[in-house]
């Protein structure tokens, strides 16, 4: 009977389905952890379709402030991978990794690239978080062409990890190497547009430092390199009066950040807020910097768009 014998055929070929060497699915992906949104942004455009990526800091999230979950731990005990920012940007990590009995292999992001020292120079009200940088400044991804050694560890470390997607890992970050070249092309070409005496800006806290030396452009913060720290009525006074003295065009707001403190400053000092910034953490997918690249676009529009134009 035909349908006897299409039954049948059915059964042989679920059979040899059974038997045969499965496609690549969800299971069988490299699984990966990212400390960071930002961070987990170049991990995904390395890993591509190879990796299960988790991200434990998301959109919009302070890593510097972050409490870890049990969720957070489940992730890094099945990890493979785990990337890191390091430069003690993650005070937490290490605390993490022990309580979660993860076995990945860590990779730091940073490695080879050459630190800045912290900018200390802060009378700063400690909140007794304990989170130290050891007189470094983490934020080394506001410089592009450290992006660039990011992706370069990255792609090595995938490759240690799952050396059959080696191909994929190498043409994923060649491609995504050629973009980032692109786009510090544009940051480079929009501070030329802004005259030489106004580049200057105040931001919430000291995340730019990276960004200041490679571009030349100068950055002012109330706060240290960690939002921790709360800037102290000496260190807003002082600010304050540089604005006025120096005709400081624009401070921006921050996305990690409390806005109040820097609207304080504007409303004192007469300097016209330049718009929100982006410093330790993306936006979501719906914001204007979902991605690294999306970022640094936002970030350098908002800066030209209120430097270029002088003082308010």
């Amino acid at each position: 009977m035909p349908n006897r014998r299409a039954l049948l055929g059915a059964l042989a070929a679920g059979l040899i389905l059974a038997h045969a060497p499965m496609a690549a699915t969800a299971q069988e992906k490299l699984p990966v952890v990212a400390s960071f949104s930002i961070l987990g942004d170049f991990v995904k455009e390395v890993g591509g379709d190879r990796i299960a990526l988790t991200t434990l800091v998301g959109p919009n999230g302070d890593a510097h402030v972050y409490s870890p979950t049990p969720a957070d731990a489940k992730a890094m005990a099945g990890a493979k991978l785990i990337v890191i920012n390091g430069l003690k940007f993650e005070g937490w990590m290490t605390r993490l990794i022990k309580s979660s009995g993860a076995k990945a292999t860590v990779a730091t992001a940073t490695t080879g690239i050459t630190p800045l020292e912290a900018d200390d120079d802060h009378d700063h009200d400690k909140k007794g978080h304990g989170h130290d940088h050891g007189g470094v400044d983490p934020h080394a991804w506001q410089n592009v062409a450290n992006a660039r050694i990011y992706v370069a560890n990255i792609r090595d470390a995938l490759v240690k990890a799952d050396p059959a997607g080696q191909a994929n890992y190498e043409a994923n970050a060649t491609r995504y190497l050629a973009q980032l070249d692109a786009v510090e092309a544009e940051v480079k070409a929009a501070i030329a547009r802004i005259p030489a005496d106004r580049r200057k800006a105040i931001t919430s806290h000291d995340a730019f430092g990276y960004f200041v030396k490679a571009y030349g452009i100068e950055f002012i913060a109330p706060q240290g390199v960690s939002t921790e720290a709360e800037a102290s009525a000496k260190d807003v006074g002082r600010i304050i009066r540089q604005i006025k003295a120096e005709k400081i065009p624009a401070v921006f707001l921050e996305n990690v950040t409390n806005p109040r403190l820097v609207e304080r400053i504007a409303k004192e000092s007469g300097a016209r807020i330049g718009g929100r910034i982006f410093s330790d953490a993306l936006s979501d997918a719906a914001g204007p910097a979902g991605t690294y690249i999306a970022m640094m676009k936002h970030n350098i529009s908002q800066i030209e768009k209120a430097l270029a134009a002088g003082p308010a």
